[in-house]
C-alpha cells in the first residue's frame, strides 16, 4: 500500500474512532500492518484508541498494547471493558505489567491482580516490589537457570523441555546451592559443548557472570548492560542468589526514558509521558510553564545588573548594541559544556571526584574559545567602533566564555553530587546564569578600559 493510502485508511480509521463506528473499524483494521496500527493508537487519544482494541484481534491488541507508554496503557485499560483489559493484562510479561501497575490506582490493580492465577500473580508481586527507580523493577522473574552440577546434556534437554517460558534462553544464568549466581553460559557454548562432551558438567562450561543487584538505579544498570554489550544480564539480590534476568528490550526502553528525559530537561521542558499528537493542550502546556516561570524569576536578575550600570550605558551608548552577542555567547558556550559533560557523567567517562580536573579542562578549553571570538570581536568591534570598545569587547568574550564554559562544566557534577538530576541544570538556567554574570564582566571591563565612573 503507498504512503498515501495508508494515510486516507488512517484518517477514515481515526474519524471512526471518533464516531465510535465499530462495525467499519473492523472493515478497515485489515488494511494497516501492526507497526501502522502502533502509530495510529500514538498519535489518538485514549478513549478514542480504546475503541480500536475492541476490534483488533487478541495479538494484534496485545502486541500495540505493548508498544505503548505505562502512562498511556493506564488510560487505556481505564477506557476498555473488563473482558477486553483481562485478555490484555493475561498476555503481558510479568515486568511489563507492573510498570502498568505503576500507573493504575491501587483498587484497580487489586482486582486486575485477582484476576491472573497463581504463578502470574506472585512474579507480579515481585517485581512491583522493588522502588520505581530500580533495576528490579525492569526484570524479568521468568528465567531459565541451569545448576553448575548437571552435566551440558541435561542442561541441553531442560532448555528443550523449557523453551517458551522463559524470557530469553540466549543467556543462562548458572546457580549453585540456594540459588547462588554462579556464572552464565551461551546457548551456543552450550550446544557446542554438547556436541564436543555432554558429560561435562555445567559449572565448568559456565564464565565469570556481569550481574547487578535488584536495588541499582535502573540507568546505572542499564549503562552497565550496554557497556559489556550484553543480550541479557542476571538481577540477584543482597545475597546473590538469582532472581531475575534483564534482557535488552528493557534496557532500550530505559535508555529511551532517559534520553528523552535529558533532551527535555536540556530545552527547559517536562517529558511528555506520551507522543506529541495523543497529549492534549493542557499535558503540553503543564509540562513546559514550571521552567518558564523559573526562567522568567531567574531573567530578573539580569534586569537587575542592567539598571545596575544604567548610568554606564547612558555615557556609552554603544556598549548597548553588544549585549545580544555577549550574552548569546556565554549562554552558547555553557550549554555546550553542560551538555559535554551530562553525557560524560552519564556513560562513566566523568565522576564525581574528577570535580577538579574538569573545571580545569573547560577553563582552558574557555579560554581558548574566547580567545579566537575575542580577537574576532576586537578587530570588528574596533574597525566600525573604535579601537577603545574593541577592546572592551574582546577583553570580555574572553572572559565571558572561560566563565561560562567552567560553570556549565560544572553543575552538572555539582547536582550528581547532591543527587539531582544533572539534566535538571538545564540550558537554559546555564544561560540565564551566564547572562547576568558575563554582563557584570562586561561593565567591569568597560568601566576600567573606557575610564567610565
Amino acid at each position: 500500500m503507498t504512503e498515501v493510502a495508508i494515510d486516507r485508511v488512517e484518517n477514515m480509521l481515526s474519524s471512526r474512532m471518533s464516531s465510535g463506528d465499530l462495525a467499519e473499524l473492523a472493515r478497515l483494521v485489515p488494511k494497516l500492518d501492526r507497526q501502522e496500527l502502533i502509530r495510529l493508537v500514538r498519535t489518538n487519544p485514549p478513549i478514542e484508541s480504546a475503541m480500536l482494541f475492541r476490534v483488533l484481534g487478541k495479538d494484534d491488541a496485545l502486541a500495540v498494547f505493548e508498544n505503548l507508554t505505562p502512562s498511556y496503557q493506564a488510560e487505556i485499560i481505564r477506557a476498555l471493558r473488563q473482558p477486553e483489559v483481562a485478555e490484555i493484562i493475561d498476555g503481558l510479561d510479568p515486568d511489563d505489567r507492573a510498570e502498568l501497575f505503576g500507573e493504575l490506582p491501587a483498587g484497580v490493580v487489586h482486582k486486575l491482580m485477582h484476576g491472573l492465577d497463581a504463578s502470574e500473580r506472585q512474579m507480579t508481586a515481585q517485581v512491583l516490589g522493588y522502588p520505581k527507580s530500580s533495576i528490579g523493577r525492569y526484570m524479568s522473574p521468568e528465567v531459565l537457570d541451569l545448576h553448575d552440577d548437571w552435566t551440558v546434556q541435561q542442561a541441553v534437554d531442560v532448555v528443550y523441555a523449557h523453551i517458551d517460558r522463559p524470557e530469553t534462553v540466549y543467556l543462562l544464568p548458572v546457580v549453585g546451592s540456594g540459588r547462588k549466581l554462579k556464572g552464565v553460559v551461551s546457548l551456543r557454548n552450550l550446544l557446542a559443548e554438547q556436541a564436543r562432551d555432554p558429560a561435562e558438567t555445567v559449572g565448568k562450561v559456565a564464565r565469570e557472570p556481569v550481574a547487578v543487584h535488584a536495588l541499582t538505579d535502573r540507568e546505572t544498570a542499564a549503562r552497565e548492560f550496554l557497556a559489556h554489550r550484553l543480550i541479557a544480564m542476571p538481577i540477584v539480590d543482597e545475597e546473590e542468589r538469582l532472581i531475575g534476568i534483564l534482557t535488552m528490550d528493557d534496557v532500550l526502553d530505559i535508555t529511551d526514558e532517559e534520553n528523552a528525559e535529558d533532551t527535555a530537561r536540556s530545552g527547559g521542558a517536562e517529558p511528555l509521558d506520551r507522543s506529541y499528537l495523543s497529549s492534549t493542550i493542557l499535558r503540553i502546556v503543564r509540562s513546559r510553564i514550571v521552567w518558564l516561570v523559573v526562567l522568567a524569576v531567574s531573567a530578573v536578575l539580569t534586569v537587575q545588573v542592567l539598571e545596575i550600570y544604567e548610568n554606564r550605558l547612558d555615557q556609552v551608548v554603544v556598549l548597548a548594541l553588544f549585549i545580544p552577542l555577549l550574552t548569546g555567547t556565554g549562554g552558547n558556550t555553557g550549554n555546550q559544556a553542560a551538555t559535554t559533560v551530562t553525557r560524560a557523567l552519564a556513560v562513566g567517562e566523568v565522576r564525581v571526584r574528577d570535580l577538579w580536573r574538569v573545571i580545569w579542562r573547560e577553563l582552558r578549553v574557555g579560554g581558548l574559545l574566547g580567545a579566537v571570538l575575542g580577537c574576532l570581536g576586537f578587530l570588528v568591534a574596533g574597525l566600525v567602533y573604535g579601537w577603545a570598545i574593541g577592546t572592551v569587547i574582546g577583553l570580555t568574550l574572553l572572559s565571558v566564555c572561560a566563565m561560562a564554559a567552567t560553570v556549565g562544566g560544572l553543575m552538572p557534577i555539582i547536582a550528581k553530587k547532591v543527587g539531582a538530576d544533572p539534566a535538571v541544570f538545564s540550558n537554559p538556567f546555564i544561560s540565564t546564569f551566564c547572562d547576568a554574570t558575563g554582563l557584570i564582566l562586561y561593565f567591569t571591563i568597560a568601566a576600567i578600559v573606557l575610564g567610565l565612573p
